[in-house]
Order: structure tokens, then C-alpha cells, then sequence
């Protein structure tokens, strides 16, 4: 019963699933990518569990290339939360052993997923960007920092640019913004599967990359003293590159 009331929701808000045929393939992606999800560790049971929903509603509300840049952003920040791991054991900065948590999932993913929703029930290409962007973001900002703190033993604060170590609230390196923008470039033309035009791949791009370097001012002017935590600070930055995308979009249209 409550499968054909999601159903018909997705039916309702014009999404992409639907019809039956694609509701039920959803449903198995979405499994198995949260299974699949928890067997990597890459994230913990709850955090599949949020995981999963996610996907289903990327995938459902947007199709087939959501789900390629949801898996990306997953493949992406796996491989980079793996680089360096005895390093970041010793400073204290390692994932944990059974992965992201509910709450990490939402605090990276909840802003793409609304704007997967609002693409679904609107046709707003600039929903399309926002997600794009925020996916852009996550894989970015996740991607900065495991790479810089498996590749340097210190990075500059971004307020005042002194010496802070390596893994410090608000610490940026060469190497973490440098692969970090990689990451976002990555995961922004993989959005193109979504149906977003080649010539607005620069949006994400850089929309991900500023909502990366916000992350880093966050962490730096509250984070550091207490006034928010590190899933806050995730969702509000996946929320301003969102923005930035939409607004870059107005400006150029």
C-alpha cells in the first residue's frame, strides 16, 4: 500500500518513474546500492538505510543520470576517505570504520535530494543545476579533505592563512583544493547524463568549488569555536553552491 501511494506521488510530481516498470527497477537499484553501500563501509547501517532513500529519490525523480552522479559522488569520496587511512588514523581524522552516518548522508546529500524534488515537480532546469551543483559540492568539499589530509603534514587556515596541522576546522591545502575541484569537475559532467546542456557544466563546477571554499571559511569562523557542528556546516555548504548555481544560471540567461 505504501509502495502505490509513493507510487503515484512520483506519478503526480511528474517524475521519472513513472510507470510501474521504471518504479519497480528503482527499487532494485536502490537495494542493492544500499547494500552495497554497507558491505564497502562506506557507510554505516543507518547511514544505508538514509542512503537508499536518497537514490530513490534521485533516481526517481530525475532518472537514470542522477543515480550515475549520486554513485560518483559515493565511488569519488570512498576511494578518497581510503587514501592515506593509517595518516589520518594518527592525527585523529579518519572516517569511521563503518562509514557515514545517517546524519553525515543528510548533511551531504538532503540539499540535492530537495532540489531533485522540486526539479520533478516543477521541470525548473535551474532545480536541475542546484542539484548538480550541491552533488558537486559534496564530492568536492569530502575530496579536499581526506586528499590533503593524506598528502600534507600542515595547511593554512583560510581566514588568516597561518601554518594550522593538517586536518584542522577551516585548513586548506594546495593539494585538497586542487583535487577537490577535480572531484567537482568529475562529478559535474557526469550530471550531464541528467540531461543538463554541455555549455552550463562550468555552473556546478564552480558553484561546487565556492561552496567548497564556504566549507572551509564555516569551519574556520564556527566550527572551530563551537557554534556548529561538522553536518551543519555540510548542509549549509551544499545549500549556498546550490544557490550560487541558480543564481549563476539568472545571470547568464
Amino acid at each position: 500500500m505504501h509502495l502505490i501511494t509513493l507510487h503515484l506521488a512520483l506519478t503526480w510530481v511528474g517524475a521519472w518513474a513513472r510507470t510501474p516498470l521504471r518504479f519497480g527497477f528503482i527499487l532494485v537499484v536502490t537495494v542493492a546500492f544500499a547494500g552495497v553501500g554497507q558491505l564497502v563501509r562506506g557507510v554505516s547501517r543507518t547511514g544505508a538505510m538514509v542512503g537508499g532513500m536518497v537514490c530513490f529519490v534521485l533516481f526517481g525523480c530525475v532518472g537514470p543520470g542522477a543515480f550515475a552522479a549520486l554513485f560518483s559522488v559515493f565511488a569519488i569520496t570512498w576511494l578518497a576517505t581510503r587514501m592515506g587511512r593509517v595518516r589520518k588514523l594518527r592525527l585523529g581524522t579518519a572516517e569511521r570504520r563503518d562509514g557515514r552516518t545517517a546524519s553525515q548522508v543528510l548533511a551531504n546529500l538532503g540539499i540535492a535530494t530537495l532540489c531533485a524534488v522540486m526539479f520533478a515537480w516543477t521541470g525548473s532546469r535551474y532545480f536541475l543545476l542546484a542539484m548538480a551543483a550541491a552533488l558537486a559540492e559534496a564530492a568536492a568539499d569530502t575530496v579536499s579533505s581526506e586528499c590533503g589530509q593524506a598528502r600534507s603534514e600542515s595547511a593554512y587556515l583560510i581566514t588568516t592563512f597561518e601554518l594550522v596541522p593538517a586536518g584542522t576546522d577551516g585548513g586548506i591545502t594546495w593539494v585538497g583544493t586542487l583535487t577537490g575541484a577535480g572531484a567537482a569537475l568529475l562529478v559535474s559532467a557526469v550530471c550531464l547524463l541528467t540531461g543538463m546542456r554541455d555549455h552550463w557544466i562550468w555552473i556546478p563546477v564552480v558553484s561546487g568549488v565556492l561552496g567548497m571554499l564556504a566549507d572551509s571559511y564555516l569551519g574556520a569562523l564556527v566550527e572551530r569555536r563551537g557554534w556548529m557542528g561538522n553536518d551543519a556546516v555540510n548542509f549549509t555548504s551544499t545549500a549556498i553552491a546550490a544557490a550560487i548555481a541558480a543564481g549563476l544560471l539568472g545571470l547568464t540567461e
